[in-house]
């Protein structure tokens, strides 16, 4: 007996953004149907009038939620303001609450504007902190996941004077734990892991930085290689990319958020993932902002949102 199809739900994103067209573009695809049931969380009336402005075919009515959490006279495409925050987190809410509920299977998140958010007086910093807030998860990481290239994140959304200081054994343990039960569901097999010092040289044996190697990373590599996992580090952050280890390496385990978003975007930008581990369902996103310079105006490429979906789909323990 086939297993029915996941239901995934497919935030729009702050409606002045790319994510409205992306949407579109997705609901376009049969391909989509075939690994999963998609549903819109978000405004009929953006739907429509981006449809309109860019040629896009429209979406079928069963496949929207609607939400009517903003109207079109509130805010202008491109732009930044409190209304299209409060929209675009009103989808999120109401997509989480979904899944807690058992209503769907997983959610994947179109991009949300932090300064609109900040602007409508809701303070998360992100997706990812919004995710797990809402579903009162303590344990939680980011991945940022492609064919190509996979990195996994001990510390994100902060300042880099603040990224020793977070970084404890513990965290790293962490991460590590999350990104192996990840692959191991993705990949079916354990999964070669390369963690990155933070220092440059990673730290060339306690020169450079304040050990933050010697007192926190390799202890906690020790731990979790007692567990099992397969790892190799730390290994310096300018000469872990190589091509050949590329091909030879499942995930990096990357200290702060740049040092794996620069290679991931360079390398995959249009296939990338966001991934929150952790959480009670599956949550993935688009790879990429809400580039408000080119919103509206049917340029975004909509392939990253089409791979959350597919990733979702994958996590929610289904065969594709």
């Amino acid at each position: 007996m086939l297993k029915p199809k996941p239901r995934i739900a497919i935030t729009m994103g702050d409606p002045a953004g790319v994510g409205p067209e992306v949407c579109l573009h997705l609901m376009a695809r049969k391909d989509v149907r075939e690994f999963c049931e998609p549903i819109i969380y978000g405004d009929l009336a953006v739907l429509d009038a981006v449809a309109e402005k860019t040629g896009l075919p429209n979406v079928d009515l069963k496949g929207v939620r609607n939400f009517e959490a903003i109207r079109l006279n509130e805010f202008e495409p491109g732009t930044v303001n409190s209304f299209t925050g409060n929209a675009g987190y009103t989808y999120v809410r109401e997509a989480i609450e979904a899944a807690l509920e058992g209503e769907i299977e997983g959610v994947a998140t179109a991009p949300l504007n932090k300064e609109a958010l900040h602007a409508a007086g809701i303070r998360f910093p992100g997706h990812t902190e919004i995710f797990a807030a809402k579903t009162g998860t303590d344990r939680f990481c980011m991945l940022q996941y492609s064919s190509i290239i996979s990195c996994s994140f001990v510390t994100t959304h902060c300042g880099y004077i603040e990224v020793p200081t977070l970084m404890t054994i513990e965290r790293i343990e962490e991460v590590i734990d999350l990104t192996r039960e990840a692959f191991l569901r993705i990949r079916k097999k354990e999964p070669k892991m390369v963690v990155l010092g933070l220092n440059p040289h990673s730290g060339e044996h306690g020169l450079f930085g304040c050990k933050e190697e010697e007192e926190k990373i390799i202890p906690a590599m020790e731990i979790c290689r007692e567990k099992g996992c397969d790892l190799e580090g730390p290994l310096p952050p300018d000469t872990a990319f190589l091509k050949w280890r590329l091909e030879t390496t499942d995930c990096f385990i990357c200290m702060y958020h740049d040092q794996g978003h620069i290679p991931v975007k360079a390398l995959a930008f249009d296939m990338a993932v966001n991934t929150t581990l952790g959480l009670p369902f599956p949550r993935t996103s688009v790879d990429h902002g809400t580039a408000l310079d080119i919103a509206w105006q049917g340029k975004a490429n909509p392939s990253s949102l089409f791979e959350a979906v597919k990733l979702n789909a994958k996590l929610a323990n289904r065969e594709l």
